[in-house]
């Protein structure tokens, strides 16, 4: 017996190849529960596999599309990935994943490799070190978008945090515990969560009436951040509170704190962005700023295959999301 077909299927409940295609494709909204119901068991009656390639080949297109993280060792970055791949599952389109490692030319390779297998689109944590490459994507109308971080005079969707807002109440909760020397920590500003991260502190201390000066604010590789922190921290008035920019950041942090002999919150109060899982199992436990990572992840696969399904693309949007601090024992009074 030979592999069975659409019109086997189509003829077994009883209906047309076409709305036996609509079934496949999801498209239900004129379709009763009886229909499926009968196309479901025909399909299973007659182990039904679509020709994935056919299909795609008369849609135009493959039903995947890629993501290239920009460090898939940050825990937002894997949240992002498992919100994307959780839609994307949903909708039967396949998820190329890959790593750039915050290098620039692994980036345009991925993004070289991606468009050579004809992914349908991609989704970017960019490494803000490809400009003309973002350019010409949006420029020839392929389906992008970008995640975590802006990329300027790029029109394409693009879905980020309110990190200055997100910045501001962390200043402002650790200023109600009476700090007056807090210090921000973030990697080189490359990227625009960085810059924006710093920036909004810096307003934050400002109306305030705290130091707002650069001496409050590290913005070193990860490498660097404990012999910069040591540094500051050999001043005469020496931080009572750390933020911390993500959670690399906080790592080095934490290994400072322990080499030192520092306390935590009695020493130094620590905030800490990004959902870091262990944070309620730390003693102290961890305040945190979370973001709302996997909602963001589900939001990008949804509007890029909204962009890819629909006949007339839509204008390119940003969407902003709100993140969350969640105090805990970390962030104590000041001494």
């Amino acid at each position: 017996m030979g592999k069975a077909t659409i019109g086997d299927v189509a003829a077994r409940a009883g209906v047309s190849k076409s709305t036996v295609s609509q079934y496949l494709n999801k498209r239900y909204q004129h379709m009763g529960q009886e229909t499926r119901t009968k196309i479901e068991e025909a399909i299973e009656a007659l182990d039904y596999r679509p020709n994935v390639l056919a299909r795609g080949l008369k849609q135009k297109r493959t039903g995947s599309v890629g993501v290239i993280v920009a460090n898939i060792m940050h825990r937002l970055s894997t949240e992002i990935c498992r919100g994307i791949e959780d839609y994307c599952q949903e909708q039967n389109i396949s998820v190329i994943l890959c790593n750039s490692d915050e290098d620039g030319e692994k980036e345009k390779k991925y993004t070289e490799m991606l468009q050579a297998k004809q992914v349908d689109g991609i989704i970017l944590l960019p490494t803000g070190k490809n400009g003309p490459l973002y350019e010409s994507l949006a420029e020839q109308g392929y389906p992008i978008l970008f995640m975590d971080r802006r990329v300027n005079n790029v029109k394409a969707d693009t879905i980020v945090v309110d990190n200055r807002k997100a910045v501001t109440r962390a200043v402002e909760h650790l200023a109600s515990l009476g700090h007056r020397s807090i210090v921000l920590a973030t990697g080189p500003l490359t990227i625009s969560t960085r810059t924006e991260r710093t920036e909004g502190f810096r307003a934050a201390m400002r109306e305030l009436g705290l130091d707002d000066g650069s001496g409050n604010i590290i913005n070193a590789e990860i490498s660097s951040l404990k012999d910069r922190l040591g540094k500051r921290f050999e001043e005469p008035e020496a931080p009572t509170a750390l933020i911390a920019g993500n959670d690399l950041v906080l790592l080095e942090a934490l290994a400072f704190v322990k080499e030192q002999g520092l306390r935590v919150p009695a020493d130094l109060a620590l905030v800490a962005f990004d959902n870091i899982p262990f944070a309620h199992l730390l003693t102290p436990t961890l305040t945190t700023i979370n973001q709302p990572s996997l909602e963001m992840g589900r939001k990008a696969a949804e509007r890029l295959i909204t962009r890819i399904r629909s006949e007339e693309a839509p204008e390119a949007a940003e969407f902003v999301f709100e993140c969350e601090l969640v105090v805990r024992e970390s962030s104590g009074q000041a001494r």
